[in-house]
């Protein structure tokens, strides 16, 4: 069934459809914007949130903001939906509303054929970890002289991490389970995505169980384990962004310490630091 098919036949409830235009992208702003007429038929209910639920049972919850007299999806949020649903120019997505400010979201690759399960997923906490310039720069620099301006030892980047060091490399075990976090603009939680927790059979214990993060200085941070919209993630994370100066775009490898299979640390890398 195409995509045009399904909104013909929704008629009982409200729905819209996305799409690119020519020349267009998922990630540009007129892409984020919730018409105005679904708007206007439940009056304050998209105001501050809304929840995409997909065929496979993922859902993700997405901030809304008021622009002028339109309602924008939040920026990050909305460019994580497209990422994690590898989403390509010529595909259609259709939005049925279910109850306040849940939606149904069917994917129609290429408009026609529907996605029933989660596509082929990317290995993002696999790829290479790019320093900053000025940190690339300094690899360049002889040992004695990177030695000197760090107090008598060499930097993480003057011994040998390169343009092309790799996450395994920041472990301390290299057998760990680990993903990669870019920081975003807001940082609550610090979610670890179903990807990662299919890959490496992850669990974790009951919601508000105690749980550390274990930072690049030695020092320990204490958290809880949470559940919102159907992920896993652990308190905390905005404090340690703050203390430590974490800016958006700034790269952590995030290595997961298990008892078993329940996760029960997390020791932070600070790429970027």
């Amino acid at each position: 069934m195409s995509a045009m098919s399904v909104i013909e036949q929704n008629v009982s409830k409200p729905s819209f459809c996305k799409s690119v235009p020519l020349g267009g992208s998922w990630n540009s702003k007129s892409m984020r914007i919730i018409p105005e007429e679904l708007e206007r038929s439940m009056p304050g209910a998209l105001e501050h949130k809304v929840v995409f639920k997909v065929r496979w049972e993922n859902s993700w919850l997405l901030w809304v903001q008021r622009e002028k007299k339109d309602l924008f999806i939040d920026e990050e949020d909305w460019d994580e939906f497209v990422d994690d649903n590898r989403l390509a120019p010529n595909d259609i997505l259709v939005f049925t509303h279910e109850d306040t400010m849940r939606f149904e979201v069917q994917i129609f690759k290429n408009g026609e054929k529907e996605l029933m399960s989660a596509p082929p997923e990317a290995e993002p906490e696999t790829k290479p970890l790019n320093p900053k310039p000025q940190e690339t720069n300094t690899a360049t620099a002889s040992t004695s002289a990177s030695a000197s301006a760090n107090g008598g030892t060499n930097s993480r980047v003057s011994q040998g991490c390169g343009n092309d060091k790799s996450p395994e490399q920041y472990l301390l075990n290299p057998k760990s389970a680990y993903f990669v976090k870019t920081v975003g603009k807001k940082n609550d939680v610090l979610y670890v995505r179903q990807p990662v927790i299919k890959k490496y059979g992850l669990k974790f214990g009951p919601v508000d169980s105690a749980i550390n993060y274990y930072l690049p200085n030695g020092t320990e941070e204490a958290a809880v384990n949470k559940v919102y919209t159907g992920y896993p993630c652990f308190t905390g994370w905005g404090a340690i962004c703050r203390a430590h100066k974490l800016q958006q775009g700034d790269t952590v490898v995030c290595e997961l310490e298990r008892s078993g299979d329940v996760v029960t640390a997390v020791r932070l890398h600070f790429v970027d630091k």
